[in-house]
């Protein structure tokens, strides 16, 4: 009898413990917060990075670049023309650690392919005159994405200036499991489904992994990603952290390993759209396991780790936004796992990035209208 009630305690804490994961909880001592509209009445804000200065270069997905200084917003010409069909268009920017040497910014966007479908090209360029200048076009995917969708995209540098370029799966479809239609993402010659890692010209680091099935390091740093649109260093550690879409339910946080294989289209928590499952088991000899997973989605997109000291103790926690939930999560993180979560923004719209400007506060892009917000401590 005591060993059953044992048991049964045993049995009711772990349902608890594991309840409390997937559940977004106020947690205490969470300070009042306000928010302010820095800007809005835009179509949708994908990317968008401060300059040393502090004013902040946005875009909007159909391919308008604007630059803000204080209350006065500029449009920039002579970016290149995209491909704002599906889920593609103008998408993540970002400055160069050293922008005040060398001027450079860097966009991804998607672009028409000579031989149909999209591509998604990663440029770099200077801004004179509120003109686009000397662009450089630094990486282009190869095949085709004919159903314009899962384009990704991230840009990130890490402490060594590397910077790391995130690529959805494209191709024809999205179907895991078996049966799927696409193979981009575990296909070693494919530029798809893949985290890059590149020098900041473009050029491949000797260092890269040699990924299987290839003779010698190529820019592919990771493989087996369905649709990353979230992309970030710690502060501390220097890892890159990423988040993806699962399919339906099994969004996921990653920790970015090099050579390693995150499983997709092979391997997911989550099942395809029309309920098949993917796979039997969630993990596997040689799969990369995410650190959390969300389930139903919540539509991971842009994420952030707080590293200024104007929200205290709330220094070194990981931002997540979620499209499809309308909320901006909290997530406090101990070593490689979320340990607890709570809500700072909800039913405001799609939440598409997050980033935290040179002052500390946190400027969020939101759509439907397109705008961006400020969040600091009361």
């Amino acid at each position: 009898m005591r060993k059953n009630i044992f048991i049964i305690l045993s049995l009711t804490f772990f349902i608890l413990y594991s309840c409390k994961k997937e559940t977004d909880t106020d947690l205490t001592g969470v300070p009042q917060l306000n928010t302010k509209t820095i800007l809005t009445g835009y179509e949708i804000i994908w990317g968008m990075d401060f300059l040393p200065n502090g004013d902040l270069i946005f875009g909007e997905k159909r391919g308008k670049l604007y630059r803000k200084n204080n209350e006065t917003i500029t449009e920039i010409t002579g970016f290149p023309e995209v491909l704002s069909s599906g889920q593609g268009g103008l998408l993540d920017i970002r400055v160069h650690p050293d922008y005040s040497l060398n001027g450079w910014i860097y966009a991804c966007y998607a672009a028409s392919n000579p031989a149909g479908g999209g591509q998604l090209k990663l440029i770099r360029f200077n801004i004179t005159n509120d003109q686009v200048q000397n662009t450089e076009n630094i990486f282009t995917t190869n095949g085709s994405n004919k159903w314009y969708g899962h384009y990704g995209s991230r840009i990130v540098f890490d402490m060594a200036k590397y910077l790391y370029l995130s690529i959805g799966e494209g191709g024809v479809g999205s179907y895991g499991g078996p049966n799927t239609n696409n193979t981009n993402a575990q296909d070693p010659a494919s530029s798809w489904g893949k985290i890059h890692r590149l020098r900041d010209d473009g050029s491949i680091p000797e260092d890269n992994p040699v990924i299987p099935g290839n003779s010698g390091p190529a820019s592919i740093y990771t493989y087996g990603h369905r649709n990353p649109q979230g992309l970030t260093m710690h502060p501390e550690t220097g890892e890159i952290w990423e988040t993806e879409h699962g399919p339906r339910g099994g969004d996921e946080v990653n920790i970015i390993v090099k050579g390693s294989n995150y499983g997709w289209p092979t391997y997911s928590i989550g099942v395809n759209y029309d309920g098949t499952t993917i796979s039997s088991g969630h993990s596997a000899i040689g799969i990369e396991a995410p650190i959390y997973t969300w389930t139903p989605s919540i539509a991971t997109c842009g994420i952030a780790f707080i590293t200024h000291n104007k929200f205290k103790s709330w220094k070194g926690n990981l931002l997540v936004s979620g499209l499809v939930s309308q909320k901006l999560l909290r997530c406090v993180v101990n070593g490689d796992k979320i340990v607890e979560k709570d809500v700072l923004l909800s039913n405001s719209g799609r939440v598409r990035t997050v980033i935290q400007a040179p002052d500390g506060s946190i400027y969020v892009s939101i759509e439907n209208p397109g705008r961006i917000i400020q969040i600091l401590p009361e």
